[in-house]
């Protein structure tokens, strides 16, 4: 479905831990419309789960992705890469046709989504 690369979760167990009540909350990805590219990506925490949403688990870590989202993130990877400027989460997506410079957000084939401006 997805995959969280070591490094990826590693980062993410570090801010997990930085939260009051860690043990209650789930990894939630999933898609928006809007942004340059017709969807945004969103990744944050969360501890309500629905009957909208599919839970996995990988390296520890309990992840939430809603349904709506899943055609369009299938086979997403997610890294976490340093460098002298700091670090950040980058996002593969093979779904995507076209991406914003930024790299948050993009298009498929079958579903355009909703373009802002920028």
């Amino acid at each position: 479905m997805i995959t969280l690369t070591e490094r990826a979760s590693h980062r993410i167990k570090e801010m997990l831990a930085e939260e009051e009540h860690p043990e209650k909350l789930y990894l939630r990805i999933g898609v928006t419309h809007g942004g340059c590219s017709g969807f945004s990506y969103g990744m944050g925490f969360d501890e309500d789960k629905t009957e909208e949403d599919l839970e996995l688990e990988q390296h520890g870590l309990r992840i939430l992705i809603d349904k709506h989202s899943l055609d369009l993130i299938k086979g997403l990877e997610i890294d976490f890469k340093e460098s002298m400027m700091g670090g950040g989460f980058t996002i593969h997506n093979p779904n995507a046709i076209a991406t914003c410079g930024c790299g948050h957000s993009f298009r498929t084939a079958d579903n355009p989504g909703k373009p802002e401006e920028c």
